[in-house]
């Protein structure tokens, strides 16, 4: 039988991110995806022109549905919208006996808002703790740490800061960083890096989710962490360098990608 993941958030109407672009990573990587909406959004490649967030009974009625008759092996929380639904979604993240990607998505590649600053906090409380791995890129990171994060020493501090709140492990993602692209994993206290050439394109739209849509992928397969990273790190590096070039303005990457699923091995 194929591996179950779940995704839980935002609609994006034109494919590059959120549910869609989850669901057609799962695929990739061999896995039976389902999904949960929490946000719908009016976007395409050009811009972000509105977000609304379901209501938070909504999303806890699909959590059950779904969850009570296909349990998955993995999940990966994208945009939520609403401290509500931070709220709804962190009680089932703490009572699923599965690893859990949370990728904060706080803000869009336009630039739009896609959870109010007012619900950060309910982030921190009701989420974090309870992530297996969470996934923020530069930005996100410096606003749960607290601190300007733009170098590799500033990610590794973030990393400790945003693990006091009790997730298990960090994956700061540093493609925006000046210098050659370069990710920061922080697990148990202990640092690893992983880089990649950097791809001249303005199409990554997408990219945060469906790395961390390929890393839940790879963990329902039941690889080790640090085993995924690696595998989605190569994948997503391999969809920006073929990006289809679909769009009037920042498009998606290439979700039919190769996925090289190697098998789990021994750590």
């Amino acid at each position: 039988m194929s591996p179950v993941a779940l995704t839980i958030a935002g609609s994006d109407p034109s494919g590059g991110a959120g549910i869609q672009a989850d669901l057609k990573t799962f695929h990739q990587f061999e896995v039976y995806g389902m999904s949960v909406l929490t946000v719908v959004t009016v976007q395409n490649s050009v811009s972000v022109t509105d977000v609304l967030p379901l209501e938070a009974s909504i999303v806890e009625r699909q959590l059950e549905a779904v969850i009570e008759d296909i349990p998955p092996d993995a999940a990966k929380v994208g945009a939520l919208g609403s401290a509500a639904i931070i709220e709804v979604v962190g009680s089932w993240v703490d009572r699923l006996p599965i690893p859990v990607v949370v990728d904060p998505v706080m803000i869009s590649t336009h630039g739009q808002a896609l959870m109010p600053e007012s619900a950060t906090q309910a982030f921190l409380d009701y989420l974090l703790p309870f992530a297996y791995l969470v996934t923020p890129n530069l930005h996100e990171a410096s606003l749960l740490a607290g601190i300007e994060v733009d170098s590799l020493a500033t990610m590794e501090e973030a990393a400790k800061r945003i693990a006091d709140h009790g997730c298990r492990n960090v994956l700061v993602k540093g493609g925006h960083l000046t210098s050659e692209p370069v990710d920061l994993l922080w697990t148990d206290g202990e640092v690893r890096t992983f880089r990649s050439e950097r791809h001249n394109t303005p199409h990554t739209h997408g990219t945060g989710c469906t790395f961390s849509a390929a890393i839940t992928a790879l963990l329902a397969h039941q690889l080790t962490l640090t085993q995924a990273v690696e595998q989605a790190k190569s994948f997503i590096s391999e969809a920006i360098r073929t990006a289809p070039g679909l769009g009037r303005g920042n498009g998606p990457v290439n979700h039919h990608a190769p996925a090289k699923l190697e098998p789990a091995t021994a750590t």
